[in-house]
């Protein structure tokens, strides 16, 4: 390496654009630079001169590239303005060079994918499997996409952040690379096909945890086996909003990967964890909160409390669950197999109870596959996965075949089990039943609908509410609006903002002039991470109704998910003169103590999560969304005591 006071630049043929028309190739002068330099700053890029004249970068060139070379692992940011190549960069960096003065060879989707004609597909093979293409390589052959197929499907996979535009070349992102890997699975490959595709995703991911492992010395192979899993699986670009940092991610992956029933009976807390590890205490039990237990990504957890601070997480379809999976299945045959036959016995009564039956899992189970430590945790546990099992055979299961109906027939009377926990259940599928038996006797009463589908809706009974849903826009059409913004609500807890979009977009050409569905949108748009369009629309909505307090607090909001804190308090004082009444309004304190903390102005940050406390115990909303703000406020508030002691 060269003195950190010299800088290497790039020699002329590496600055020199393709052809005459052509630009530059930016990304291989950058890791050229890093590449034969121990580190550069933003300005020794922006020092760059071609011919001696022209400087190469402009700032917003050059800054979209640093930010998408250090999201494909290529470079990272060591200090303040500081950049320096990964061993992934060096790679690619060898790559871009041996290929400079070569015609590009493209590799295409083998005949298995391309005989479903899924053009979104192939757009993502081909960017999975190529460096990168342009908009010709899927107009010629083999692929030979029409323009306006090509056009509507590269425009859906950008709309998804699944695939980047820069410079008139199309690359997949982090998150195009998990779509691209749930994909394969879709498709009639044989298993090595599969194996070797997901191989190269591990490889990649591999180079970007090797610094990781090191840094934070994890040396126990299940952990680093997990949390490459969790790599794969979990998407960062879903919690980017909440972290400082993917470093950060990568710490709350950590985080899961440690407290795995595996480890038991080690356990780490997450406030000593937060310490060890120098993350927020908040921002992690935050993103466990919201992001693990209320299934934000795509993969489902299951918690294992022993009390509570101490809690073990573990998936779905990981080794683990399916031994289980198939122990409790075992049991639940067994139990629903003599119960019919004690049943058609006279004089006979069936020895086996569902508290028998769960005894005996927690026996095959315990030293087994779960630490004996465990025992009365999974005694509490089982109820609740077992009517977990239940209930997504009752939703997913396809009763085609004869083992088919056979499985519901075994897991049909354990869907009515009444085990003590989850009576609140019943009482919910109770409750229905009632509305349902009013509104049969006042069918008109659209009032009965709502309640109807806000119960389903609070409940995550999404498919039961959208198809209700749907029947109310025939049923009551003069409702449209409303029921169709609330169709886009579920779509949105669905993970299909994109599809919510589409409704609002389409009730927009209907009602233009509807303020609401314009604020709808701003928030629409901010869910899809598309900053500068909901910002746009949002300061167009006020500029034309300057005294809606609620328009001001979307705008805060929107501001405080793209970390302008300074700003968004400034919407949120607005809000809070404007409608001091309104009865979100201690939302919105609570929301401004958390921008005060944010921006270390802790005193300002109490004085508005204690308000917003306050304004809670007397606002008319509902109570369940009442309690989870206040354990946001108590979250934050407990998190600024913590910094004050340590300072």
């Amino acid at each position: 390496m060269v003195n950190t006071n010299i800088i290497n630049y790039p020699p002329k043929e590496i600055l020199e654009p393709p052809s005459k028309i052509s630009k530059p190739n930016f990304e291989l002068i950058i890791l050229w630079m890093l590449n034969n330099n121990e580190y550069c700053s933003g300005s020794n890029f922006l020092e760059i001169k071609n011919l001696e004249t022209d400087t190469v970068f402009s700032k917003s060139t050059l800054y979209n590239y640093l930010k998408n070379l250090i999201e494909d692992g290529y470079i990272n940011k060591s200090a303040y303005n500081k950049y320096q190549i990964t061993s992934n960069g060096r790679d690619r960096f060898y790559e871009l060079s041996q290929a400079k003065n070569k015609k590009r060879k493209l590799n295409y989707p083998p005949e298995a994918i391309l005989r479903r004609r899924n053009y979104n597909h192939w757009i993502l093979w081909m960017l999975f499997n190529n460096n990168f293409c342009k908009w010709a390589d899927f107009l010629n052959d083999p692929l030979k996409i029409n323009q306006s197929s090509l056009s509507k499907n590269m425009n859906l996979v950008m709309e998804q952040e699944f695939v980047r535009k820069e410079d008139k070349e199309y690359r997949i992102t982090r998150l195009g690379k998990l779509e691209y890997s749930n994909m394969l699975r879709l498709y009639d490959l044989d298993r090595q096909s599969i194996l070797e595709e997901e191989g190269k995703r591990i490889k990649e991911i591999t180079k970007i945890t090797i610094n990781f492992f090191k840094k934070y010395k994890i040396k126990d192979d299940d952990i680093k086996f997990r949390f490459l899993n969790n790599m794969l699986k979990l998407p960062y670009e879903k919690v980017e909003s909440s972290l400082d940092s993917e470093e950060d991610f990568h710490k709350i992956l950590l985080f899961l990967s440690i407290n795995h029933p595996d480890q038991s009976p080690f356990y780490i807390s997450s406030e000593n964890f937060s310490k060890n590890y120098n993350l927020s205490h908040v921002k992690l039990n935050f993103i466990i909160l919201r992001n693990v237990e209320e299934d934000i990504f795509p993969i489902k957890f299951f918690k294992l409390e022993q009390n509570k601070n101490e809690i073990y997480y573990f998936q779905e379809n990981e080794k683990l669950e399916r031994m289980l999976n198939a122990i409790v299945e075992d049991h639940i045959t067994k139990f629903s197999y003599l119960n019919n036959l004690y049943e058609a016995t006279p004089y006979e009564i069936s020895p086996l109870t569902m508290e028998r039956t769960v005894g005996a899992i927690v026996e095959e189970i315990c030293d087994n596959i779960f630490d004996n430590g465990l025992r009365e945790s999974l005694r509490k546990f089982l109820p609740e996965y077992i009517n977990y099992l239940a209930y997504k055979i009752e939703k997913e299961k396809k009763l085609v075949d004869t083992y088919d109906k056979l499985e519901g027939l075994i897991w049909q009377p354990i869907q009515a089990y009444n085990f003590d926990y989850n009576s609140e259940k019943n009482e919910i599928y109770e409750a229905i039943d009632e509305i349902d038996k009013a509104i049969k006797l006042d069918p008109k009463n659209i009032d009965l609908y709502f309640s109807k589908s806000k119960i389903l809706y609070e409940n995550g009974e999404y498919k039961q509410v959208l198809d209700f849903l749907d029947k109310m826009v025939l049923e009551f059409p003069q409702e449209e609006k409303n029921i169709k913004v609330k169709i886009a609500y579920v779509l949105k807890e669905m993970k299909n903002a994109k599809a919510g979009l589409d409704i609002i977009n389409e009730l927009l050409e209907k009602y233009p002039e509807d303020n609401d569905l314009l604020n709808y949108k701003a928030f629409w748009l901010q869910f899809l991470n598309r900053k500068e369009e909901s910002i746009e629309i949002i300061q167009k909505l006020i500029a034309r109704v300057p005294d809606n307090a609620t328009y001001h607090d979307t705008y805060g909001e929107i501001l405080m998910f793209f970390k302008e804190y300074e700003k968004a308090i400034e919407e949120f004082l607005k809000t809070i003169k404007i409608g001091r009444d309104n009865w979100y309004v201690y939302q919105t304190n609570i929301k401004l103590g958390i921008c005060y903390k944010e921006l270390e102005n802790y005193q300002q940050a109490v004085e508005y999560l204690q308000k917003g406390k306050e304004l809670t115990d007397k606002a008319l909303s509902d109570l369940d969304e009442r309690a989870k703000w206040i354990t946001i406020a108590n979250l934050f508030l407990a998190e600024i005591e913590q910094l004050k002691a340590d300072f």
